[in-house]
Order: C-alpha cells, then structure tokens, then sequence
C-alpha cells in the first residue's frame, strides 16, 4: 500500500542511494576533467543522440532520454553547438520545431571520451563490488524503483 509512511530503512536507503549517486558522479567528473574532457553532461547528450541515428531528437525528446538532469537543454545544445558537436535542423513534421542531431566531431569526442569514463566508472563504481553478481543485484534494485524489473 502507498499511503503508509516509509519505513526507518526506507529512508536511510534513499538517503544512501543519493550520495551514492552524487559522490560517484562528481568523482567521475573530476577524473574526466582532470583528463582534459568535456562535462559529462556533453557526452550523455552526444551519446543519446547518437543512439537517436540520423533523424536525431527534438529537444524536449533529448531531455526525456538524459542520464543526467538537465534544466535547461537549450542552453546545453547551444553549447555543443558552438564547438560543432551538434547541429540542429528544422523539424520534418513541425516547421517550429527542432531536430538535434550529432556531428562527426562530436562522434569523435565521444569516442575520445569514452577510455578514461569507462576507467572511472570501474574506479568509482565498479571496484566497489565483490563481483558482477553485486552490480547485478544493484541493478535490479534500482530496475525496481525506476519502474523496469
């Protein structure tokens, strides 16, 4: 039932997993920078779009599909814009609207990016367990709180 309080352990959970998530992104970020990348922000988005294939998204369909929350996507296109990572074109179905799509250059950023994130993330995560099996069973877990078992 959902109109019981939570639980004592259900609060210090959702307390842990924020931290968690914080400490392990802004430690994923730092060695990014400190490898002279971009923000992590940046690659989520050049990784969604490229997902996205050649029709690329409208805006409002790229902050839907980010890993990080972004308030303001239009300012963070604008900005991926301006190094040529990204380049938008009229929406097809919608002369209004806009279709963001990701360039060659920022396919090559992706890729340049990804050794030293993939490093971090077995630093600060992955290390973290004893085994796939603990990565796994997190996995469900969190499957289970984003609605996706």
């Amino acid at each position: 039932m959902h109109d019981k309080p939570p639980s004592e352990i259900v609060v210090k959970s959702w307390a842990r997993l924020v931290r968690a998530a914080n400490q392990a992104l802004s430690a994923i970020e730092a060695d990014l920078k400190r490898a002279g990348h971009s923000p992590l922000a940046w690659y989520d988005v050049l990784l969604e779009l490229r997902r996205a294939g050649g029709e690329g998204l409208r805006p409002f369909e790229l902050e839907r599909e980010l890993l990080l929350a972004q308030h303001n996507v239009s300012r963070l296109i604008d900005r991926l814009e301006a190094k040529s990572l990204v380049q938008r074109r009229p929406a097809d179905d919608d002369g209004r609207g806009q279709r963001v799509t990701v360039t060659d250059q920022g396919l090559a950023t992706l890729a340049s990016m990804w050794p030293d994130y993939a490093a971090a993330i077995q630093r600060h995560v992955g290390a973290k367990f004893k085994d796939d099996a603990e990565a796994e069973a997190l996995y469900r877990l969190t499957g289970k709180i984003l609605g996706r078992v």
